[in-house]
């Protein structure tokens, strides 16, 4: 990503924008998982801000429109509300703006969100969409809408390209690899690698008496990473650390409810209760139920040296580590 890391400044209320973030470059979209298509609209936006001392914001929604539309059809979130905003940072944007979408954002009119949200309460003087953003009642607000829209309500508009050659780098296209353990492939469409981050909670202490101590997370029941076993590294205790994970219902014992076990080399702290976030270097294998538990504990350990040695090779610089 093209700047140094920041804190993420998130704001829920657009009313509530302070003076220093209005009259700012504003780059509207949902932005979920922050890939490079989305870097190119933030970056984009702080072309010409940072030139004149303009500040640059984010603007996306929450919960995702497509959730609010289609709830009975779960989205596999690549980045939740937080770690959005971390990313976007990352990319450029001096703050994040969350609209809740909901009932009466659902049925806005194209005209009255130009007017309202980015002339008005946001103070926008230039904004920023992607070539294929769409929004208002029945999505009739287009980049074309826009630029027409835009100057009668004093905004410059400015329109991002497609990114990139071949397919457009799409949320759905990552969400697609990730599913299949392709994670190099969608860590290249990021920019960087896809990271998760939840609470470590109690198991079973399973790992643990097999000399495999891991930190079980819970995540999204929605999450569709396919079930296997991946080089990580996690942020603990400050530091960045190696690791091998598995994702899914562990077959070998109770084919349970599917959770993220990640065994950390060379670190023992206590991690139970606290938040860690883990990125995904590389797929190893699938999820599989062996003969015996001594013969997990054989692939275990191979897998284990497996990781070390993709965790020690050059990272690969179209997709860097996001950790710190």
């Amino acid at each position: 990503m093209p700047h140094a890391p920041r804190p993420p400044r998130l704001l829920i209320d657009p009313d509530a924008l302070p003076a220093d973030l209005r009259g700012g470059h504003v780059a509207v979209g949902n932005f979920d998982g922050v890939h490079r298509g989305h870097q190119a609209v933030i970056a984009l936006a702080a072309a010409n801000a940072r030139a004149a001392g303009r500040p640059v914001i984010a603007l996306t929604f929450e919960p995702h429109p497509r959730t609010f539309f289609q709830p009975e059809t779960p989205l596999f979130r690549l980045t939740e509300r937080d770690e959005k905003a971390r990313m976007l940072g990352r990319a450029g944007a001096d703050a994040t703006v969350s609209l809740t979408f909901d009932g009466a954002l659902s049925r806005i009119e194209a005209e009255d969100f130009v007017a309202g949200i980015l002339a008005r309460r946001l103070g926008a003087h230039t904004v920023v969409v992607g070539w294929d953003f769409h929004f208002g009642q029945g999505r009739r607000g287009s980049p074309a809408f826009l630029a027409e829209a835009g100057p009668k309500n004093g905004l410059f508009v400015e329109v991002a390209p497609p990114f990139g050659e071949g397919a457009p780098v799409s949320s759905s296209a990552i969400r697609d690899h990730l599913a299949s353990g392709e994670v190099a492939p969608a860590n290249r469409l990021l920019g960087r690698r896809w990271t998760v981050e939840a609470e470590v909670a109690h198991g079973d202490k399973r790992g643990r008496e097999l000399g495999f101590p891991t930190a079980n997370m819970i995540l999204p029941p929605e999450t569709r990473l396919a079930h296997g076993i991946y080089a990580v590294r996690a942020l603990a205790d400050g530091r960045v650390v190696d690791g091998v994970a598995s994702f899914g219902r562990r077959p070998q014992f109770d084919d349970g409810a599917p959770r993220l076990e990640t065994f950390l080399f060379d670190f023992s702290g206590d991690l139970y209760g606290r938040r860690l976030r883990i990125e995904f270097v590389d797929w190893l294998r699938a999820e599989a139920k062996f003969e015996s538990v001594d013969a997990l504990l054989a692939q275990i350990a191979r897998d284990v040296e497996d990781a070390k040695r993709i965790l020690a090779a050059p990272e690969d610089a179209s997709a860097p580590s996001a950790l710190i």
